[in-house]
């Protein structure tokens, strides 16, 4: 288990993070959140022990963290940092050696994992022959390439089509299943909402939401409504029930301010109703809502 206690960053006079603690158990997908500025970057590194808290801890299955063997870790950073005139092949190798693999083992699991992701055509290319895209996925093989026990994905998605994004996703959840913890950081709200359980959502520095994704969408109250019609709606009395109302056509959405029930006693007398669904809100909307709110709380 990932366990964050009560860290501190400062750079001048600058609090870069302010306090936060969370956890990462086995087997969860760690959704880490924020917006630019937030703190995200400076609290990875102080992960990686790239930098050192000015106060608090960090410990994995209770010990300090820059004490664990760097061979435990897994890294996809934002920025690329692959060799670039080395050959596919001889990269994966030497790097999988670097985390602990023997020379044949690792050409095995080299050829395993390039075959998976259709890159075994390229092994004898330099690096910096490959497509962006490509590049991207030598990294996050780079990255699993040990079966980590902890997993840091910055950004793992960035410049990948949508079969290979699906691709990594599977493999992040056989990572999940195996008992690895995930830390998973990203802009991309609909990839969370997809691939996280938990998730912890910091701005200037502090955690402003933490904890199941579930249990967090239940208790923002703000509930979504999708409504076909058909006939012709007053939109002015639509506000005693509805806020962000969009009527177009036959189609009416908003977020629900009374009960579903008096919205549609009040909509049934006046059209004939097609369709309903009442939705819980999206993780960017609570994202949205929640750093607005904690911006307007800090202007105060």
């Amino acid at each position: 288990m990932l366990n964050v206690d009560s860290i501190r960053k400062q750079f001048q006079a600058t609090v870069a993070v302010d306090g936060i603690s969370f956890q990462v158990e086995p087997g969860d997908i760690y959704g880490f959140l924020g917006p630019n500025g937030a703190g995200k970057t400076t609290t990875i590194r102080m992960l990686m022990s790239i930098l050192k808290p000015d106060s608090g801890s960090i410990h994995l299955d209770g010990k300090d963290i820059a004490r664990v063997s760097r061979n435990q870790f897994g890294y996809l950073p934002e920025e690329r940092g692959l060799y670039q005139k080395v050959k596919l092949g001889d990269a994966l190798k030497y790097l999988a050696q670097l985390k602990g693999l023997s020379p044949a083992e690792s050409g095995r699991v080299v050829q395993q994992w390039l075959e998976r992701f259709e890159l075994a055509d390229y092994m004898q290319k330099n690096i910096r022959e490959l497509s962006k895209g490509n590049q991207q996925k030598v990294q996050f093989i780079a990255t699993l390439i040990h079966s980590p026990r902890l997993i840091i994905l910055d950004e793992p998605f960035t410049g990948l089509d949508p079969i290979n994004q699906i691709l990594m996703k599977d493999i992040i959840k056989e990572a999940s299943d195996r008992g690895a913890a995930i830390l998973f950081s990203t802009h991309q709200m609909e990839q969370v909402e997809r691939l996280c359980n938990r998730i912890c959502l910091i701005n200037k520095g502090k955690i402003i939401v933490e904890g199941d994704i579930n249990e967090i969408k239940a208790r923002h109250g703000r509930r979504n409504v999708d409504i076909l019609f058909e006939g012709e709606l007053d939109e002015s009395e639509l506000d005693t029930y509805l806020e962000d109302i969009h009527l177009e056509k036959k189609r009416l959405r908003g977020s629900l301010i009374s009960s579903s029930k008096a919205l549609l006693r009040w909509i049934s007398d006046r059209v004939d109703i097609q369709s309903y669904s009442i939705t819980p809100p999206s993780l960017e909307e609570i994202f949205i809502a929640e750093v607005q709110a904690s911006r307007e709380g800090g202007e105060a």
